[in-house]
């Protein structure tokens, strides 16, 4: 088959395709695999109670029920949860936006595919000399779901960080301020706020810096705040959430608990939405129903604060701080450090005497029966040949993601099994 330009980038084998492959074989397939990989939220099952709860009352509601399987909602997503949604956020978040500037798609990912595409690439659609306008990534590592998500190649510039030993084995990623550069090519910025991979939370100082940096050059800063607030809120050490209304912010339900209803939702500008409202309905036609139905129910019934504050984020604590635990135990002997798990539900593990690449550790920890993160698909975007902030490119090859989404006995067997065949490395 001859395939397009855009057939044959997005068609191609990625990170984001490699990671959902193994997160589908182990959640599905292969239920023996001990699974550190993956962003599947963990089962809470006070969470799934409530949603139950929530499910029934809609199902034994005619009307609700017909709203939910029988109808099309409008372009923008479905009113009546947009209309729960913002007095949430003006009263819990004190963010000053109203019903225009709030647009659902499905999924988070969905988002990103528009946002990026909006801003990234060519000026001119017939532009063949036009420069390529370009996304900036202040700080590596991030999200691996953004890499290949542009039509355009070479329209996403990432930059290493600098690194702060915090305590024995451990550290944390900064912004390293002068290594960023942008120029008349920049169009946008993008961070995650906790960070995928690696749970890091960019402090106000580094957030206010990004927005000014962001207004300086007159383009947005888009903020992921998948893992964060307003919900489900996974931030165990800095609470506050960093709000400007020049930027561009994107929820999700997934790490709420419900992935399965691709659920997105984009905060912006009236003009940033209404032009990202048009693309969705191009792509999508209409977005599903189900989240947003549950979302409404939750937010009517006053339970979405409590369930992040009082359920969620004790739960995902108490995993951090078990995972933490089986590191620093079976690690001891290791070269290792990890970074500060702030937020999210990561562990980042950095082992800089590892004697062969993080994608060959991944392969050898697969073939023993444990699923763990490649960290180098984490860096994109880099010019391999630099070094800022006494960070090499090399350091992308050194390091690997876990989740602790899982139950004690499969963190704690994967964690042994990961030491074990790095001491065998390293003998």
């Amino acid at each position: 088959m001859k395939y397009s330009h855009f057939g044959q980038k997005l068609g191609a084998n990625s990170g984001i395709v490699s990671l959902m492959e193994d997160l589908g074989e182990a959640l599905n397939v292969n239920p023996d695999l001990l699974f550190l990989g993956g962003g599947n939220p963990a089962q809470v099952p006070e969470f799934e109670a409530l949603v139950a709860k929530h499910m029934h009352a809609i199902a034994d509601n005619t009307e609700r029920l017909h709203k939910l399987i029988g109808i099309y909602q409008s372009p923008r997503g479905s009113e009546e949860f947009i209309s729960a949604l913002v007095p949430y956020l003006n009263s819990h978040m004190g963010w000053p936006v109203t019903n225009k500037n709030v647009a659902v798609v499905n999924g988070s990912q969905s988002a990103f595919f528009i946002l990026l595409n909006m801003f990234a690439g060519r000026k001119e659609q017939h532009g063949v000399n036009d420069a390529l306008r370009q996304i900036i990534f202040p700080m590596m590592p991030e999200y691996l779901g953004y890499a290949d998500q542009t039509i355009e190649q070479g329209v996403l510039r990432g930059f290493m960080p600098s690194i702060e030993q915090t305590a024995d084995a451990r550290f944390k990623y900064h912004i390293d301020k002068d290594g960023v550069t942008l120029d008349e090519h920049s169009v946008a910025m993008c961070v995650s706020r906790p960070t995928n991979p690696t749970g890091n939370i960019l402090t106000l100082e580094e957030m206010d810096y990004l927005t000014a940096l962001s207004q300086q050059h007159d383009i947005p800063l888009i903020v992921d705040c998948a893992y964060g607030h307003p919900f489900p809120g996974i931030c165990y050490d800095d609470p506050q959430h960093y709000f400007n209304e020049s930027n561009i912010y994107v929820l999700s339900l997934s790490k709420l608990g419900m992935p399965g209803t691709r659920t997105g939702i984009i905060i912006a500008a009236e003009d940033v939405i209404n032009k990202l409202v048009n693309i969705n309905t191009l792509i999508n036609l209409a977005n599903g129903n189900f989240g947003p139905a549950l979302m409404t129910s939750l937010l009517q019934g006053n339970e979405l604060a409590p369930l992040c504050d009082n359920t969620l984020l004790p739960f995902y604590r108490q995993k951090r701080d078990f995972a933490l635990a089986c590191v620093d135990k079976y690690f001891a002997d290791i070269d290792y450090a990890v970074h500060e798990p702030e937020g999210a539900f990561f562990l980042w593990l950095w082992f800089k005497s590892l004697p062969i690449s993080s994608e060959e550790l991944y392969l050898q920890m697969k073939q023993r029966g444990v699923l763990v993160m490649d960290g180098s698909h984490f860096f994109f975007g880099v010019d391999e040949t630099s070094s800022h902030g006494g960070v090499s490119a090399q350091h992308a090859q050194q390091c690997i993601r876990l989740t602790y989404c899982q139950s004690e006995k499969v963190i704690e067997g994967g964690i042994a099994l990961i030491a074990e065949v790095i001491t065998e490395l390293l003998a």
